[in-house]
């Protein structure tokens, strides 16, 4: 039994880019509700690296594919919704399942055929097992800037250094494609 229960990912990858299609399918994985900053672009960019964007080109043929943003900004959740053409919801309130909900309303799944993919332990990874979805955590895209989510990446960061058993307890079904770097 894992003591860490609702704040413990599946995988833990350094990118999105890193979770492939067969271990996507291997879970009965048919969607994927997204993160967006940290995770997609970087806090302050408005445009997702060419490896994001081929790996979302790549998988929009076979997996549907949703963005779900605690951000406060509809105009920017749009913006780099808009560019990588996914349908988004912004000031999501993660962890709470409202939000997680409607994008599996829209994309007529359930919760088990869906991986939440996010950098934050304590909005992707624990909203999406309240859910009872497959949650993926990302090292984040860059390293944090403001106060208060230096706060929160430290606190995380008692959690994160427990999972590096996981890499060996899981490593038959993970995407350990790369060496995920440690969080900030």
């Amino acid at each position: 039994m894992n003591p860490f229960g609702l704040l413990t990912p599946k995988v833990w990858v350094s990118s999105v880019a890193d979770i492939t299609p067969d271990y996507l399918r291997t879970h009965g994985i048919r969607g994927l509700i997204l993160d967006l900053d940290e995770t997609l672009v970087t806090a302050i960019s408005h445009t997702a690296a060419d490896r994001v964007r081929d790996w979302i080109t790549d998988l929009r043929s076979e997996f549907q594919l949703y963005i779900v943003s605690n951000n406060n900004s509809g105009q920017r959740v749009k913006r780099v919704a808009d560019d990588l053409d996914l349908p988004c919801l912004h000031q999501a309130l993660k962890p709470r399942r409202k939000g997680f909900r409607r994008a599996l309303a829209a994309m007529n799944l359930q919760p088990n055929e869906v991986a939440i993919v996010g950098d934050q332990l304590f909005t992707d990874v624990l909203g999406g097992n309240r859910l009872g979805a497959h949650p993926i955590l990302v090292t984040p895209l860059s390293p944090e800037t403001r106060g208060w989510r230096k706060a929160m990446r430290l606190v995380e960061g008692m959690f994160i250094h427990q999972y590096e058993h996981l890499k060996n307890l899981n490593a038959a079904e993970a995407v350990w494609t790369s060496q995920p770097e440690s969080r900030p």
